[in-house]
């Protein structure tokens, strides 16, 4: 089956060994100055039976790679190309459901640092489709521009990681939203990990064992 045409470029891995029609999916969304070729590495530790999709960023990083939004400070996304590329990856989702055998009740967003302000972004907006975030070494985007819908979160989990060490995203952002998470009563894993602004070993163990409660 060939990728189908949607808003963002994409790479998609079916699953190796699965009987069912419709797939438990991940959706892999990269960090700033990467692409969709970045997360793949990590891909073949995952259950063999998730579909995964792993997504480009739509803007051009002028240090190489791409980028979901521009910085106006670290907590801070440029408004229009943050929203941009919010409304792309919400029509993304809607072809993602429609063109690839996906099981719409396993839904996973994996994001990793800029990936994950993204992956919040989904989560929190449209809980209705997504039905799990891994959040890591991000940042919970506190823009008016989106109405989260806190009070409608009973089917949607999360699993916050982050580095003690971080010197790029620290993890001081981690803990904001953990207490985000909490005062709204949503239903969340936060690990924290000696590491830099990283996926270390550990981590990643971690996510991919919370991943596999998923599998239906």
């Amino acid at each position: 089956m060939k990728p189908i045409q949607s808003t963002l470029i994409h790479r998609v891995l079916f699953p190796e060994n699965s009987t069912v029609q419709k797939h438990p999916t991940v959706i892999m969304l990269h960090g700033r100055g990467s692409d969709e070729e970045d997360l793949l590495g990590i891909a073949p530790k995952f259950d063999e039976r998730f579909l995964i999709i792993s997504v480009r960023a739509p803007y051009q990083f002028p240090f190489g790679g791409y980028t979901w939004f521009d910085l106006e400070q670290i907590s801070s996304p440029d408004l229009f190309t943050f929203g941009e590329s919010y409304r792309k990856l919400c029509l993304f989702l809607d072809d993602v459901r429609a063109g690839y055998p996906v099981n719409t009740s396993a839904l996973i967003l994996f994001g990793f640092s800029m990936g994950t302000v993204m992956s919040y972004a989904l989560g929190l907006t449209r809980p209705d489709i997504i039905r799990a975030v891994a959040a890591n070494s991000g940042i919970l985007p506190e823009v008016s521009s989106l109405n989260y819908r806190w009070q409608e979160l009973a089917n949607t989990e999360f699993f916050i990681t982050h580095g003690t060490a971080d010197p790029v995203i620290p993890i001081d952002y981690a803990r904001r939203a953990r207490d985000l998470m909490t005062h709204s009563g949503a239903r969340f894993t936060y690990r924290e990990y000696p590491m830099p602004h990283t996926l270390g070993d550990e981590a990643l163990a971690d996510v991919l064992e919370w991943t596999r409660k998923f599998i239906v």
